[in-house]
C-alpha cells in the first residue's frame, strides 16, 4: 500500500526528494502500491525511461514542483522534466487501474472497508499521494538560498532580488499543489481533465518564477553567474552515478511513441462501435496521432543554457503539452459521450486488462476479469451509473 514505511519514510526525507533519481525510485514503488496482487511490480507500459512513473494511481506528474525547479535551475541533459509526453496521456485514456488498485491509493480507513462504488469516487486521496502533489513548506519548495548566497557572494540588491525569487518559489509550489486530485477519477474523460488542470497549474508556476529569476540572474556579474552554473554542476554531479547519459532530445523523443500501440483490435472487441461511433473514434486517433507530432516537434535540442532560458524552455514544453491534451480530451469527450453505459464499461477494461496479461500471462489476466466474484466491467458499469 501506499502507506507502507519506506514510501512514507521516503516521502519524509526531503534532502533526499531534492535528487531526482531519489524521486524515480518512490515513484516506481508508488505507482505499483495499489495493486494488492503485485501486478505491475516488474515495470509496466506506463513507465518512463527514468525509472519513474508519469502517473500514480490518480495522479499526474508525481512532484512536478521539484522536476521544474530541477530543470530550471540547475540543467542536465538527463532531467525527469523531459520524460514527459505523449505516452502519459495515453496512459491517461487506457489506465493501468483497475478500481481495486485505485483503492489503494485512498485514505486507509476507506480502503479498509470496502464502499459504495459513489462513496469511493468521492473520498480523498491519501496523505501520502497529496505529499507527492507538491510541498509548499519554505524548507522544500524554497530556493536553497544560504547555498546560492555562499557561492555567489551577492550585494544588498542581489539579496533583496534573490529573496523575492524565493518567496516567488514557494508561490509556484502553492499554484501547483492546489491541483492535487480531490477524488480519483473515474473515467478517460476524467483523467484527462485532472492531467489538464495539473499542466494549468504548472504553467502558472512557471509564470510566477520567471520575472523575478530573470531579475536576479539579470542582477548577477559575469563572475558571479559562473559561480551559480558551478554550483549546478555540483548538483548534478551528485546524481550522476545512476544518470543513464541520455540527452534531452532522446528522452524527450522516447516519451512521444508508446510502448504499446493504439488498441485499435481491443477496442473493436470489447467495445463493439457502431457505424456513427467508429467516425468519432477514428478522430479520437487522428487526434492522438497530431499529439504525438506536436509534442515530438518540441523536443528539439535546445540551446538554453541559463536558469532563466530553461525555465522559457519548460514553459514552452508545458505549452505544447497542454495544447497536445487539449487536442486529445476534445476528442476522447465526443467519442466517450456516444458510448452506453455497457461500452463506457469495456472501453475502460482495457488498460487493465492489457497491464495484467503484459506482466503475468496466466494468472493475472484471470484476477483481473473476476476479483471476489465481481467482473472489473461490472463494477466500472455500475460506478458509472451511479455518478450519472
Amino acid at each position: 500500500m501506499l502507506a507502507s514505511g519506506a514510501v512514507a519514510g521516503a516521502l519524509h526525507n526531503r534532502g533526499a526528494l531534492r535528487n531526482p533519481n531519489t524521486r524515480a525510485q518512490i515513484e516506481a514503488s508508488a505507482a505499483t502500491a495499489g495493486w494488492h496482487d503485485g501486478r505491475g511490480g516488474r515495470g509496466g507500459w506506463w513507465r518512463h525511461g527514468n525509472g519513474g512513473y508519469g502517473w500514480v494511481g490518480p495522479l499526474f506528474w508525481p512532484f512536478a514542483y521539484y522536476d521544474v525547479y530541477d530543470y530550471a535551475m540547475w540543467g542536465g541533459d538527463d532531467v525527469p522534466f523531459w520524460g514527459y509526453g505523449y505516452n502519459d496521456i495515453y496512459a491517461g485514456m487506457f489506465t493501468p487501474y483497475d478500481y481495486d488498485g485505485l483503492s489503494g491509493y485512498l485514505p486507509q480507513a476507506a480502503s479498509a472497508n470496502p464502499a459504495p462504488a459513489a462513496t469511493r469516487q468521492a473520498a480523498a486521496p491519501s496523505d501520502q499521494l497529496a505529499q507527492m502533489c507538491g510541498d509548499d513548506s519554505r524548507d522544500i519548495a524554497g530556493l536553497p538560498v544560504d547555498q546560492i548566497q555562499q557561492a555567489i557572494q551577492p550585494n544588498e540588491a542581489q539579496r533583496a532580488a534573490l529573496d523575492e525569487l524565493a518567496n516567488a518559489s514557494v508561490k509556484a509550489a502553492q499554484d501547483i499543489r492546489t491541483a492535487c486530485p480531490k477524488q480519483i477519477a473515474a473515467t478517460a474523460p476524467d483523467r484527462l481533465a485532472a492531467m489538464q488542470t495539473r499542466i494549468e497549474a504548472m504553467k502558472a508556476a512557471v509564470g510566477t518564477v520567471e520575472p523575478p529569476l530573470r531579475k536576479f540572474y539579470d542582477l548577477l556579474s559575469d563572475e558571479q553567474k559562473t559561480r551559480l552554473n558551478a554550483l549546478g554542476e555540483d548538483q548534478r554531479k551528485g546524481e550522476a552515478a545512476s544518470h543513464k547519459g541520455s540527452t534531452i532530445e532522446q528522452g524527450c523523443g522516447a516519451a512521444q511513441a508508446s510502448a504499446t500501440a493504439w488498441p485499435a483490435a481491443e477496442i473493436d472487441a470489447r467495445v463493439h462501435p457502431t457505424d456513427a461511433q467508429r467516425e468519432s473514434l477514428a478522430a479520437l486517433q487522428d487526434a492522438s496521432a497530431k499529439a504525438v507530432d506536436m509534442l515530438k516537434a518540441s523536443c528539439e535540442a535546445t540551446d538554453a543554457i541559463t536558469p532563466p532560458a530553461r525555465l522559457e524552455a519548460a514553459g514552452k514544453r508545458l505549452d505544447v503539452m497542454l495544447q497536445a491534451v487539449k487536442t486529445v480530451r476534445v476528442a476522447l469527450d465526443r467519442f466517450y459521450a456516444t458510448l452506453s453505459d455497457e461500452q463506457k464499461a469495456q472501453f475502460e477494461a482495457i488498460g487493465p486488462r492489457r497491464t495484467a496479461s503484459a506482466d503475468q500471462p496466466t494468472f493475472a489476466s484471470r484476477h483481473s476479469r473476476h476479483r471476489h466474484g465481481i467482473t472489473v466491467a461490472g463494477l466500472i458499469r455500475h460506478f458509472i451509473s451511479l455518478a450519472r
